[in-house]
């Protein structure tokens, strides 16, 4: 890659191509059916909400950046097409936030795409190297973060917010290019696509409502009583928070659910007495909450528990945490890239319950690891 390449593509980001009008967008579409690679990214605001707000589109071939602005162009079909075109291959980086943002706003995935991210790890860096970082150990380029925290969805955008917005996409191409001839040469490219491939299947799986309970903090404490409240409670504020597109906690926090399935109340002042919740939240969802907290407690169908490790299987994970850390240094990759001890924890549960190996321990790991692990476990 050389230095004049990289230069003129920072040079870019000064005179991004913001599009805001039909016509902006029917030019942008016809210089893109000729280009092979693209890199994409996203900016959005999510705080208040249970999906993201998009806020901008940014693609870029490393010589031009063309920002799109999902809130003014009146149709985002072409940027659908060139999303959904096999012969462009779209370059993401950490793009699972990306990819979700997408398919919700715009009804679709990027695909072929590759992701840096990955691909760095599967060179040696960290499984969560930024972007910047990465842009820094592969083209020793220094880019500014001070736009980070911008409210992308306000109008109009800041001439620093445009060139952020830019640089965040402009060394895509660049960036893959380096990364693909070295992931080529160690025979890796095809472990790329394979975990891109998860990527995309992962976004296109919503939370199921009767399952998100598990995610609370502390629900593996709880009788089976209480669990059972739980679930009800957590697939009821999971359904309003969709339905009314706000994020689960201004619906109601984790803590309250927690402390509502612990005391199970069974009277309205019951309610208004649970700490953090507002006399308001208790008119209005009370009596709503009451029910489903008797229904729940009346429910004689089976739970899923969270089950923690006996001491065998805790004696399994030491052992199989030390052979990810053996081979990612004989592979010079990222132990996380291999397993995790998250992961490595769900393999034990499948294997003890005589499930089907996650499918994250398939393709290319199952030789490179996933077998080893199995033998440590059987």
């Amino acid at each position: 890659m050389s230095i004049t390449t990289v230069n003129k593509a920072i040079d870019a980001a000064n005179d991004p191509v913001l599009i805001e009008s039909a016509s902006q967008m029917r030019e942008a579409s016809q210089a893109w059916k000729d280009k092979p690679v693209l890199g994409i990214d996203t900016e959005f605001v999510r705080e208040r909400t249970y999906r993201a707000n998009l806020g901008l589109v940014q693609v870029s071939d490393g010589e031009t950046a063309w920002l799109v602005d999902p809130l003014a162009v009146p149709s985002l079909d072409p940027l659908v097409s060139m999303l959904d075109d096999a012969g462009i291959l779209k370059v993401l980086h950490s793009g699972s936030e990306d990819l979700e943002v997408l398919l919700h706003s715009v009804g679709t995935l990027p695909a072929p795409m590759a992701d840096t991210q990955i691909a760095c790890a599967m060179l040696g860096q960290p499984l969560q190297l930024g972007y910047h970082n990465a842009a820094n150990w592969l083209l020793g380029v220094e880019l500014d973060k001070d736009q980070t925290r911008s409210d992308w969805c306000r109008r109009p955008l800041q001439s620093r917010q445009l060139h952020y917005a830019a640089m965040d996409v402009l060394l895509l191409p660049q960036m893959l290019e380096m990364l693909r001839e070295k992931l080529e040469q160690k025979g890796r490219w095809g472990w790329l696509e394979e975990d891109v491939g998860r990527m995309q299947q992962l976004a296109r799986r919503d939370p199921d409502p009767d399952r998100v309970y598990l995610r609370v903090a502390g629900a593996g404490r709880l009788k089976e009583e209480n669990l059972k409240v739980l679930r009800a409670l957590a697939r009821w504020r999971e359904i309003r928070a969709i339905r009314e597109n706000r994020a689960r906690g201004f619906v109601v926090q984790d803590a309250v659910i927690m402390k509502l399935a612990q005391e199970m109340p069974g009277r309205p002042d019951s309610i208004q007495d649970i700490d953090g919740i507002h006399p308001r939240f208790a008119r209005r969802y009370g009596e709503e909450l009451l029910g489903l907290i008797s229904g729940a407690r009346a429910d004689a169908s089976p739970i899923d528990k969270i089950q923690f490790l006996d001491d065998k299987q805790r004696a399994q994970l030491k052992r199989m945490r030390n052979l990810v850390q053996t081979k990612s240094k004989d592979l010079e990759v990222d132990p996380a890239l291999l397993a995790s001890r998250k992961e490595l924890e769900k393999l034990i549960r499948t294997e003890a319950d005589k499930e089907p190996a996650p499918e994250r321990f398939m393709g290319w790991r199952k030789a490179v690891i996933t077998d080893d692990l199995l033998d440590i476990i059987r």
